[in-house]
């Protein structure tokens, strides 16, 4: 694909798709829960689409017409034996809260991934549902995708997290949920809270204290109606491109605000980016509301330590960011980003610096100089919507055309990515 500079800003208001976690989380408790879910505002992305087909394969049915659907949910003890393996596609959420589901459910089954998702680690969920009394066997022991999982009765356990992961947290709940007794998860520090904060909507009492949630094995779920706001880590994206293209002024109406995921705006006021955030409704008890960000004059800071956790997916935007920012921005703390869809910390650096970025990796991050002119070249997103959404972005402000390899990842998380982006360039 090539994209070539603009010469006007982006303009107007969008709305982005609906929040990634939400969605695959909104399917899965709909699924288990007694009756029938309407899911609006679903993320239609090839990653949640996975999620549909795993409980398609065990028996629910889904309808969907377009960002909608209707579950029919079975009930944890009424779902099917699937009859072929579970493919999870590129889907590390779908992989790891799966994992915390089928570890307690009373038959087998095995999962696969795509050649990405099968080099991410898996025993950092294997390995408490193995506390918990779950049979798993998988490639290395259970480091790696392929797993089977066999019948087993899982019982509580109080598990403390050895790395800052909601999805971590999330499959020890799971499990934790179909178990005998109590479960507890201790973290590191505060991590993205979506399955605690849905969880009561489908009747599941979840308690939370500090850095402790707890959940009551044998819980039954019931139906319930969830409405999914956009995504910030999809509209972080058109933020930063706001910001950093001159006469930019666009708002992104409806996004999702949860105190877990908003670290990017955070991260970019400090930056000196000219954006204004207003809480408009509450969806559960998850807070939306409207984004307006105006081209800004940035400057370089540091960030690290417990916000990282709240916007590791919006590393590689606001690494874009700082190559237009005065002075230095230092990003540390962020060794998560080598085990997402590849090792960003690497493939971050390495097309932007084709693009003429002063950027050095770290062993946990990287450090930008700025304000750099980036020029034109050929980049790839290695297969990782994040990194081809930041090297479209990156696009707008070269001085010559960007050709894009291996677009087509954007569709993981944002099938209409380029859509709405020539739209606010159009107006």
């Amino acid at each position: 694909m090539r994209r070539k500079p603009v010469s006007n800003g982006l303009t107007g208001n969008l709305r982005v798709p609906g929040d990634k976690s939400i969605s695959h989380r909104s399917v899965i408790f709909a699924s288990l829960a007694e009756g029938k879910s309407m899911i609006r505002g679903f993320l239609d992305g090839e990653d949640c689409l996975r999620t549909v087909e795993v409980f398609r394969n065990m028996g629910v049915r889904i309808d969907r017409e377009g960002t909608e659907l209707t579950i029919h949910g079975r009930g944890v003890n009424a779902l099917e034996e699937p009859v072929v393996p579970l493919y999870f596609g590129n889907s590390g959420t779908t992989a790891r809260l799966m994992s915390g589901i089928l570890a307690g459910l009373p038959f087998f089954t095995t999962a696969y991934g795509d050649d990405s998702l099968s080099n991410r680690p898996m025993d950092r969920v294997v390995q408490p549902l193995r506390q918990m009394g779950a049979s798993i066997y998988g490639r290395e022991d259970g480091k790696k995708l392929p797993l089977a999982f066999d019948n087993s009765a899982l019982q509580g356990i109080t598990y403390e997290l050895p790395v800052k992961s909601a999805q971590v947290k999330s499959a020890v709940l799971l499990g934790g949920m179909l178990a005998e007794g109590k479960t507890t998860v201790i973290e590191k520090g505060p991590t993205r809270n979506h399955t605690e904060t849905m969880l009561p909507e489908f009747g599941v009492e979840v308690n939370k204290t500090g850095l402790e949630v707890s959940i009551e094995g044998g819980q039954r779920l019931r139906a319930s109606d969830i409405n999914v706001p956009g995504d910030i880590s999809s509209a972080a994206f058109f933020i930063v491109a706001a910001a950093i293209v001159p006469g930019s002024n666009v708002t992104i109406k409806q996004v999702g605000l949860n105190e877990t995921r908003n670290g990017v705006i955070q991260v970019l006021e400090r930056m000196g980016a000219s954006i204004s955030v207003t809480i408009t409704e509450y969806i559960g008890k998850e807070p939306v509301g409207d984004v307006n960000v105006q081209s800004s004059s940035l400057k370089g800071c540091v960030f690290e330590g417990e916000i990282i956790a709240n916007l590791i997916d919006e590393i590689p935007i606001l690494a874009l960011a700082a190559t237009q920012a005065e002075g230095e921005t230092v990003i540390k703390d962020a060794k998560e980003l080598k085990v997402k869809e590849t090792d960003r910390i690497i493939a971050v650096c390495d097309n932007l610096r084709v693009m003429g970025a002063e950027i050095t990796p770290t062993e946990d991050g990287m450090i930008i100089q700025g304000p750099t002119p980036l020029c034109g070249g050929e980049v790839t997103s290695v297969g990782d919507h994040r990194i081809g959404m930041m090297e479209a972005i990156a696009s707008l402000i070269t001085d010559g055309e960007v050709v894009i390899h291996r677009p087509e990842s954007i569709n993981i998380s944002y099938p209409g990515f380029f859509s709405d982006l020539d739209f606010l360039l159009e107006k």
